[in-house]
């Protein structure tokens, strides 16, 4: 599904992580809070990180892993 969609994807820089929740500001200023379903990823303030929200999934500290948006 994303490499079917690669324009889908959505970067942006993790402002709070508690690694069952991931909130990150896009690039264009508006934050989105993840919720992550898959495994859990270890995420630091200030990394940068892509969601694809049509295959739900959330690439970060070199690891893909599935997120919801909360």
């Amino acid at each position: 599904m994303a490499a079917s969609n690669p324009s889908a994807w959505w970067d942006g820089l993790v402002v709070d992580a508690d690694g069952t929740t991931v909130t990150f500001a896009l690039l264009n200023g508006a934050t989105v809070k993840l919720r992550v379903v898959g495994p859990r990823v270890e995420i630091a303030v200030g990394e940068p990180l892509a969601f694809h929200p049509v295959a739900e999934l959330l690439s970060a500290s070199a690891i893909l892993t599935t997120a919801r948006t909360a």
